[in-house]
């Protein structure tokens, strides 16, 4: 695979830092875009190889930073879900601008719920599958539950996140209380994949079944037997980025050339 620096503007004119990984020496069969986990970076170990894993298989993937993330620029504090699925929309328009319209979407975690809300606004997207992902990112309203009071009054706190600090607005959890994932999820209109641990204790595994159970068809489940919800064994990355790589493959309209 061959990896390559890339930049491109968001909505609001941040410039946002990606990684293109691509098969090396072969035009890709199709393009993807990889939405990473809450408060996490295109960086991160298992995003990496989940990504190297699906361009050996000849799809090229697009991995980035949200605003306020990583390499990005823009402040965290300013960015909420919706913010994170402009980002998305953002990132297809350039793949389709310099390179070819993604048809495929890739999210972990939070980045799973927001590939759901962002693919009716990707029109070339003909596939989306999501790893560890929650049925609505409503959950992360408890990191304000005893502190509503406070958030009103000051319209802004900071919170702990992974041992890290972050700062959150009022507008945060007023942008999630408008959500209606159902409604999404149901309305879908692509292929989808869910994919889940039953040993994730982060993001229980009711919220995989209660995606598939919402989604039309098509649609396929597949458990990642003892992994964590960061997939932190590279192992169980890789056999992420392989079963995608072989589901995706009959909605990419790639080939299997082989016997």
């Amino acid at each position: 695979m061959k990896t390559d620096k890339v930049e491109f503007q968001n909505e609001a004119g941040h410039v946002l830092s990606g990684r293109l990984e691509s098969p090396y020496g072969d035009e890709p069969a199709a393009y993807a875009i990889f939405a990473h986990c809450f408060t996490c970076s295109k960086d991160y170990k298992a995003i990496t190889h989940v990504s190297r894993t699906l361009a050996g298989r000849g799809i090229a993937v697009l991995r980035f930073d949200f605003t306020g993330l990583g390499e990005s620029e823009g402040d965290f504090v300013d960015t909420n879900f919706s913010t994170n699925v402009d980002d998305l929309v953002a990132a297809a328009r350039f793949l389709e601008e310099d390179y070819e319209a993604p048809k495929l979407l890739v999210g972990h975690s939070l980045g799973g719920a927001a590939v759901l809300q962002a693919a009716a606004r990707i029109p070339s997207s003909t596939a989306v599958a999501t790893i560890a992902a929650p049925c609505s990112p409503r959950h992360l309203e408890r990191l304000v539950t005893d502190r509503r009071a406070e958030l009103e009054e000051r319209g802004e706190i900071e919170v702990s996140i992974a041992g890290r600090p972050y700062r959150i607005k009022k507008q945060f959890v007023e942008d999630l209380e408008e959500l209606r994932m159902d409604e999404t999820i149901r309305g879908l209109g692509r292929a989808l994949l869910v994919t889940h641990s039953p040993s994730d204790t982060t993001v229980g595994m009711e919220n995989a079944v209660h995606i598939f159970d919402t989604a039309s068809q098509p649609k396929s489940f597949v458990t990642l037997e003892g992994a964590d919800h960061l997939l932190l064994d590279p192992a169980d990355a890789r056999y992420a980025g392989n079963v995608i790589a072989a589901w995706a493959s009959r909605y990419l309209g790639i080939v299997d050339t082989g016997d």
